[in-house]
C-alpha cells in the first residue's frame, strides 16, 4: 500500500465531516494533473457517502493553493504546458473536473483558507459554499498577470457575488486581497486568527452536520436551481421538495424534538 502521507490530496471522515486536504506543501499546493483527478474522485466519494454531511476543503502547510503548477507548465509538462506537437482537441468534457464536480455537489462545502489562494486555488475557494479565512490568508485573482483567464469558475462566481463593477475591477487588475478585504467584499464568511482556523472551520461544519442532512442537501439544490429560474418556477420546485421533506423520518424527528425541547437526532432518512 502507498503511504497516505504521499497522497497529493488527503481524505478523512469524522463526525459527519469529510476533510479533504491539498497535500503538496513544499510547492504551496500547486495543482498537478494527478491532484485534479484525485480531488474530483474524493469529492464524489464524499458526496456519495451517507456518513458525510459536510465537506471541508483545506491545504497543508502555509498556503491553500497557489494555482496550477507554473514550473511544470513552463518546463513543457503538466497542466498548461504549450506543446506544439500536442493534438488540438475541440471535444472538452469537463463533467468530472473539480470545478464542475464542486458546483454540483449536494453536500455543503466549506473552504478553510489556511494561506494564500491564487489562480486555480482562488476559483476553487469560490466554488465552495462558504469560506473561513485565517487572518494571514490572501486571495489573488492573478490570472491576467499570467496571460490567462479565470479558467475554473471565477468569471461565473465573481459577478454574482460582487456585482459586475467590483468583479470587473478585481479580475481586470489581478489584484491580491487581504483576508480583511475579502471579508469587506463578502468573499469570505469569517476571518479568524491563524491558530484558530482548523477549530473554527470545523465548528461551522459541525453546526451544519447537526441539522437534517436531506433538508440541507435539498436546500442547496434549490439554491443552485434558483440561480437560473424565474421566481414563479422556483417556488413551484420548492413546494414540491417541501412535500417530499414532510414524508421523511427527519421531518418527524425535527417536529418531535422541537415539542420535546431536546436536540434533534437526525438520521438522513
Amino acid at each position: 500500500m502507498s503511504d497516505p502521507a504521499q497522497a497529493e490530496v488527503l481524505y478523512e471522515v469524522s463526525g459527519g465531516i469529510a476533510t479533504l486536504t491539498l497535500n503538496r506543501p513544499e510547492r504551496l499546493n500547486a495543482i498537478t494533473r494527478p491532484m485534479l483527478a484525485l480531488l474530483s474522485d474524493l469529492l464524489l466519494r464524499a458526496n456519495a457517502d451517507p456518513a458525510v454531511r459536510v465537506v471541508l476543503l483545506t491545504g497543508a502547510g502555509r498556503a491553500f493553493c497557489v494555482g496550477l503548477d507554473i514550473a511544470d507548465a513552463v518546463a513543457g509538462k503538466g497542466i498548461g504546458a504549450n506543446n506544439a506537437s500536442d493534438p488540438v482537441s475541440v471535444n472538452l468534457d469537463l463533467r468530472n473536473t473539480p470545478p464542475t464536480v464542486l458546483f454540483n455537489l449536494d453536500k455543503p462545502t466549506i473552504c478553510a483558507l489556511n494561506g494564500s489562494a491564487a489562480g486555480y486555488g482562488f476559483d476553487t475557494a469560490l466554488g465552495c459554499d462558504m469560506r473561513v479565512m485565517a487572518e494571514s490568508a490572501k486571495m489573488a485573482a492573478a490570472f491576467v498577470k499570467r496571460g490567462i483567464v479565470p479558467e475554473s469558475g471565477g468569471t461565473w462566481y465573481l459577478p454574482r457575488m460582487l456585482g459586475w463593477a467590483k468583479a470587473a475591477e478585481l479580475i481586470f487588475t489581478g489584484r491580491t486581497l487581504s483576508a480583511a478585504e475579502c471579508l469587506d467584499l463578502g468573499l469570505t464568511n469569517h476571518v479568524v486568527p491563524d491558530a484558530e482556523l482548523p477549530a473554527r472551520a470545523r465548528a461551522l461544519a459541525a453546526e451544519i452536520a447537526a441539522n437534517a442532512p436531506l433538508a440541507v442537501e435539498s436546500s442547496k439544490r434549490l439554491m443552485r436551481m434558483g440561480l437560473n429560474e424565474s421566481f414563479n418556477d422556483h417556488v413551484h420546485h420548492v413546494y414540491l421538495q417541501f412535500l417530499q421533506m414532510k414524508r421523511t423520518e427527519d421531518f418527524r424527528e425535527g417536529m418531535t424534538s422541537f415539542l420535546e425541547k431536546r436536540p434533534a437526532d437526525f438520521k438522513g432518512r
